[in-house]
């Protein structure tokens, strides 16, 4: 069967592939602890700036898997540090991109929503039919969607459970981009590159703002973006950032 996540190096970026298409890539033990332990390496490796998450065979991922649902086994889906697939409530300091070739049902829309940016193939459907099966969208989907879509739109995928195109959730502004069939991964890599060649501290001092920021009032959220910028000031990529502008050149980041 083989590991249920592979990953591997693209320059700056670790591509991180959801590997059990026998089972549309359901969530189970393997798959959550798999992806934590995938979420750890690109923390953990400083010559790693961006993560890409993908998936093998035709469907992103169903969500969790529901023999272990039926059998009262839930939690072996469920890590400490990471929460459902060991991933919707990990708390990272770097980006990461889903790149949805296939449909991102249930757990599978809540895994792609936990990542910071999303790329989708046309015609892939993402959504929360939990309440089909007499369940809750627990990992993310109820807490979530509301923020990220607004309540009537969130409301609708919740109450229906029918998921929506890509395409209308790209105008909603859930999905950042949309293209072709077959050219998803390129496009979620040449993304990650466009954020890989940026100065990696600040792309995390960046992301951290908004996370850490979502629940704050305006004026503390200001407060929070200086917190954030003052130790950039110390860094070697601070000076290199304007020197590399007057000498005319690429810079060469150092994340330190």
């Amino acid at each position: 069967m083989g590991d249920a996540v592979l990953s591997e190096v693209r320059g700056r970026v670790l591509v991180i592939t959801l590997n059990r298409p026998e089972a549309r890539n359901a969530v189970n033990g393997d798959l959550a602890t798999g992806l934590e332990a995938a979420v750890d390496r690109l923390e953990e490796d400083e010559a790693l700036w961006v993560g890409v998450l993908t998936h093998n065979g035709p469907v992103f991922c169903a969500g969790a898997d529901l023999k272990l649902v039926a059998s009262g086994r839930v939690t072996e889906m469920i890590t400490a540090r990471g929460d459902f697939g060991g991933y919707v409530r990990r708390e990272r300091t770097k980006p990461v991109i889903a790149a949805l070739a296939g449909d991102a049902l249930a757990g599978g829309c809540e895994l792609a929503i936990a990542s910071d940016l999303i790329v989708a193939a046309r015609g892939v459907r993402i959504g929360v039919p939990e309440v089909k099966r007499s369940l809750l969208a627990m990992a993310g989907g109820v807490a979530n969607l509301p923020r990220l879509l607004g309540e009537k739109v969130a409301m609708e995928m919740l109450l229906t459970g029918d998921p929506l195109p890509a395409e209308r959730l790209h105008d909603l502004g859930l999905v950042n981009a949309v293209v072709e069939e077959g050219a998803v991964f390129e496009a979620a890599l040449a993304l990650a590159d466009r954020i890989a060649a940026n100065a990696p501290l600040a792309v995390r001092a960046s992301r951290a703002a908004v996370v850490e920021g979502r629940d704050m009032g305006a004026e503390d959220r200001w407060r929070l973006v200086l917190d954030k910028m003052m130790p950039l000031y110390a860094t070697e990529d601070f000076r290199e950032g304007p020197r590399a502008f007057v000498e005319k050149r690429a810079p060469e980041w150092k994340a330190r």
